[in-house]
């Protein structure tokens, strides 16, 4: 058999045969959504630096045990990847080593699945220390089954001090070091985590939101709107691996801290999921989620549906949410923007580009989270300066006077608020409120 083509490590920009099965006979399923998922894979590819020469399709009723697709259809490929001179095929579904083996050997160059594809992606955008060790992590529990077919050029090795054999002592050593490693990064990780956690819980007493969504849905967009920062941005798909947390500022004197999250993407290998376990911490434990989608795509449904099953592998799923319909400028039919907002009530439409709709999402935001305004007397004592302050910074004074040497003022603010007042206040002070008139403290 001829050597495989492998250029893992080279730096040149692979010519690549894009491969989709469908279950199922032609005409059972909606091509448009068919034409997505391989839109998508075709994005994975640019990503990841790939230049797509071909795309292949077909139908099967069930997956072939051996090859993924039928054997004549690795002919077919063979023929289509000699015919554009690919080196690489990518297939958008997650294969058995074997399969991986036999294709590789049916078509004489490199075969990845989407996993590995994904993974890839993020060895190439990890920045941080932390999500290096998550993608490390995660590279060797996918490679550690498929040591079999890394280990092949052994087989080639003409004799020789140490190489003698099979290869199969070089196999076992090999996964008795990764076996090694995979337990130094999970407890490093495990490290990693504790410490993220308790970040996290420290902030209990701060207003926490959490971005999330699916990848290239313009979370990071979001997340510089809405508080000035400078996250890096880009038109590819898992430009964010890093959570990064900032201040935003909320109506009433009051500030969340607003955390970016790695973008999610339907089939996300359960190997990044535990991986990235830390960077999702902040997810976890965040008061609301604010799930953002790209609202300029023909499938918000199944983004929707992706980041669900995401949430809910984390633990997330019970979390309070609140749907941001992003892009809006991208619409060219208002029409499609309307019929989302009535199949997902309460939603909340903006544009991170043109700033439109992020006053409304700071008002919806800050009333899930400390509710509605009501309107309230409070007398204070003249003396008690923190009080007063207090009340300049988070209510909205509709009527100030002087009783008594006290300061008696009619005032707006949310009720969660109006239970932080005993806290604050440093002297005797009533609370009451105007559309009961009675006293709430």
């Amino acid at each position: 058999m001829k050597e495989l083509q492998d250029t893992r490590r080279t730096v040149v920009k692979e010519r690549a045969v894009l491969v989709e099965v469908i279950p199922g006979a032609p005409g059972q399923i909606d091509e448009k959504s068919h034409r997505d998922r391989l839109e998508e894979l075709r994005r994975l590819a640019d990503t990841a630096g790939a230049r797509v020469v071909a795309t292949m399709t077909q139908h099967r009723r069930r997956i072939h045990p051996g090859t993924y697709i039928g054997r004549g259809k690795v002919k077919e490929l063979r023929a289509l990847v000699r015919a554009k001179r690919a080196n690489v095929s990518i297939f958008d579904s997650d294969l058995a080593p074997a399969q991986v083996r036999n294709l590789e050997s049916g078509t004489d160059v490199k075969t990845i699945d989407r996993s590995e594809l994904i993974l890839d992606i993020f060895a190439s955008r990890a920045r941080t220390h932390e999500a290096r060790l998550q993608v490390e992590l995660a590279q060797l529990e996918y490679a550690y089954p498929r040591l079999a077919k890394m280990w092949t050029h052994l087989s080639r090795i003409e004799g020789g001090i140490g190489t003698r054999g099979p290869g199969e002592t070089q196999l076992e050593t090999d996964r008795r070091t990764v076996r090694r490693r995979i337990k130094d990064l999970k407890e490093r990780l495990a490290r990693v985590d504790a410490r993220k956690e308790r970040e996290v819980r420290s902030r209990r007493h701060q207003l926490t939101v959490g971005l999330v969504g699916y990848t290239n849905a313009g979370k990071s967009s979001l997340l510089n709107a809405l508080t000035g920062a400078h996250a890096y941005v880009q038109d590819k798909l898992f430009a964010t691996l890093d959570t990064r947390t900032r201040s935003w500022p909320l109506p009433h004197g009051l500030a969340a801290l607003l955390s970016d999250t790695v973008g999610f993407i339907r089939d996300l290998p359960h190997h990044l999921v535990a991986s990235f376990k830390a960077t999702l911490e902040e997810a976890v434990h965040a008061d609301i989620l604010l799930h953002v989608v790209d609202v300029s795509t023909e499938h918000v449904r199944a983004d929707l549906a992706a980041v669900a099953t995401v949430l809910e592998e984390i633990g997330c799923s019970e979390k309070p949410q609140l749907v941001v319909l992003n892009k809006v400028d991208l619409l060219a039919d208002p029409l499609h923007l309307d019929l989302l907002q009535r199949a997902l009530p309460g939603a909340v439409a903006t544009s991170a580009t043109t700033g439109a709709g992020l006053e409304n999402l700071a008002d919806v935001v800050t009333e899930r989270l400390v509710g509605p305004e009501t309107e309230a007397t409070v007398r204070a004592d003249a003396a008690d300066g923190r009080l007063l302050a207090w009340i300049d910074q988070h209510a909205t004074v509709l009527e100030r006077s002087i009783q008594d040497g006290c300061i008696v003022q009619t005032v707006r603010l949310p009720r969660r608020l109006i239970d932080e007042i005993p806290r604050v206040a440093e002297a005797s002070y009533t609370v009451s409120d105007v559309s009961q008139d009675g006293d709430v403290a």
